[in-house]
């Protein structure tokens, strides 16, 4: 029986299908501005991107200044230990001479000199700061390389991130074209008078929210090339040029890559050395009971007086020797000793957190691994449902719902597959972490 359809309403569908074209060449345009923007991205690959961090991050510009801080404050103590130089000069001028009897005592003009030279004969104290002083030097370079490190790690995720939000662009992409193609199968068909306004209105509604995907895609694709850009210290957007950088998948053995990662990792290297030096603090701490000898010599030159010889020179021993400084040395020595208790903790910490990682990073790839396996061969299958749906539709042996389910189906199917392969990447590089194989 035909169909009555009122009027109005065929107008308003043509009206929308109108607007719906238009709409549609509005986003192919906008599409293309966004592929021509996308071309003028920078493309680095992998290892590129990490060692462009490594080079131009400020963070590691701030730890080598650190290295060269540690390395200044080591000049700073290493003097209270070395000799010193001092010249010293002096201009006096009196209202008039000083007589006493028929000697003029003190000139009324007066011109004096000396040269002091200082040398620490006995200094402990001193020299226990100059070593502990280059002790630090060694743990700020440590330092340094964990926080080379961490911004490795950084760089490789969010490289990860940003081929993750391109699988999931181009996922997007390609349902949106399949949604387009439906709608406008079902907008011929409403409009040839052999299909319904539900079944063409269900697929408008499917192609804008593949839309509204594809732009949420978009833009945090974005997001990450902006955040890769920052962290590679530049002022415009990176993107990852490497599809599918060699992480290595190989399976390792549990006893060996533990002994790796405590002898490999930064973050332990850094811990240690931390314990080393508050232990050395601890070690050293008889040395602030120690007296302390200088030897001075002052040559000296002057306007002569009864009193003082126009030149001459003078010779003294100091020694200095504190036997009570009101608790001081004390507090010290507990201070000491409760940093190299913190800095043990903080060892025993990561070592047994790397451990953790090691375990949990194995068991994440072989389980990402078959989670990737399960995923691929479920977006195939819905793939090809997709295909025999559509066919089954056109010819009439199925319904606009089952292809609208089949087309989201796949769609997540498809999704589902770019965030395992992800999420399998990111479980390769977390091992290569663990271990202390990455950063090399």
């Amino acid at each position: 029986m035909p169909r009555l359809v009122d009027r109005t309403l065929v107008d308003r569908t043509l009206v929308v299908g109108g607007v719906g074209v238009v709409v549609a060449a509005l986003a192919l345009v906008g599409g293309a501005r966004r592929v021509a923007a996308a071309e003028e991205v920078e493309r680095l690959g992998f290892a590129d991107a990490v060692t462009r961090a490594l080079q131009h991050n400020p963070n590691v510009t701030v730890a080598v200044e650190e290295i060269h801080r540690a390395q200044a404050i080591v000049e700073q103590t290493r003097a209270q230990s070395l000799p010193t130089l001092t010249v010293n000069g002096a201009y006096t001028r009196l209202d008039g001479d000083r007589i006493l009897g028929a000697n003029v005592v003190t000139p009324a003009n007066s011109l004096s000199a000396n040269l002091v030279l200082a040398v620490p004969l006995i200094q402990p104290r001193g020299w226990g700061q100059w070593s502990h002083a280059r002790e630090n030097v060694d743990v700020s370079r440590l330092s340094a390389n964990e926080v080379r490190r961490q911004l490795a790690i950084s760089t490789a995720r969010t490289y990860l991130s940003i081929i993750a939000a391109r699988r999931v662009l181009e996922v997007t992409v390609r349902a949106r074209t399949t949604a387009e193609a439906h709608y406008q199968f079902a907008h011929q068909r409403y409009t040839s008078g052999y299909g319904s306004r539900v079944d063409e209105v269900r697929a408008a509604q499917e192609l804008a929210t593949d839309r509204s995907q594809v732009e949420s895609a978009e833009a945090q694709l974005t997001r990450t090339r902006e955040a890769l850009g920052v962290l590679l210290g530049t002022d415009h957007a990176i993107d990852a040029a490497d599809d599918a950088p060699a992480l290595g998948a190989a399976p390792i053995d549990m006893g060996a890559s533990l002994a790796e990662a405590r002898s490999q990792r930064a973050d332990i290297k850094l811990n240690q050395s931390r314990v080393e030096a508050t232990h050395h603090l601890v070690r050293d701490d008889w040395l602030d009971y120690l007296p302390s000898l200088y030897a001075t010599f002052v040559p000296f030159v002057g306007t002569p007086t009864v009193t003082l010889p126009g030149s001459g020179w003078q010779a003294q021993l100091s020694l200095s020797w504190s036997i009570y400084d009101g608790g001081l040395r004390y507090g010290l020595a507990k201070e000491r000793r409760a940093l190299e208790n913190e800095a043990r903790a903080q060892l025993e910490g990561s070592v047994r957190q790397a451990a953790s990682e090691v375990r949990t990073a194995d068991e994440e790839v072989r389980r990402t691994t078959t989670s990737l396996t399960a995923a691929r061969d479920a977006a195939k299958n819905a793939a090809d449902a997709l295909d025999l749906t559509t066919l089954g539709y056109r010819a009439g042996a199925t319904t606009n719902i089952e292809v609208i389910d089949a087309e989201r189906a796949a769609r997540d199917a498809a999704t589902a597959v770019a965030i395992a392969e992800d999420s399998w990447r990111q479980a390769l590089l977390a091992l290569l972490i663990a271990t202390g194989r990455f950063p090399v």
